[in-house]
């Protein structure tokens, strides 16, 4: 009766030990797709998702920078800024205080600035 117990919680450990990985935790971007990466359907997410709750026009805790639409957010991309803020490379860390993004958000934005951050 006690081995079983003991088997019982152990099982119980190693279920209960993965229940809160994600895919990408475990595996990196394995499914992440860089390829016609577009302004609209993939970087303007992310950055609306993650960066104009602090930069946007006016703000006062942005910093001064505005990524609130293409036009404004093509200026960080040629001057490479927004590369190595979500990279934490270079540049002051974005998003500030925080982790950063995960691997594929960042590598579908150099995609698309190494692209030369087409307006599509």
């Amino acid at each position: 009766m006690r081995r079983w117990s003991v088997l019982i919680v152990v099982l119980g450990f190693c279920w209960s030990a993965c229940y809160y990985d994600s895919e990408e935790d475990l595996y990196g971007s394995v499914n992440c797709n860089t390829t016609n990466v577009s302004f609209a359907s993939d970087v303007n997410p992310i950055i609306v998702n993650h960066c104009v709750s602090c930069h946007f026009k006016g703000s006062n805790i942005g910093g001064g920078i505005n990524l609130d639409g293409y036009v404004a957010v093509e200026s960080y991309a040629k001057n490479n800024s927004l590369v190595g803020s979500v990279k934490h490379s270079g540049f002051s860390p974005m998003p500030k205080g925080q982790p950063k993004l995960d691997d594929c958000k960042i590598s579908k934005i150099e995609a698309w600035v190494k692209a030369g951050s087409p307006n599509n």
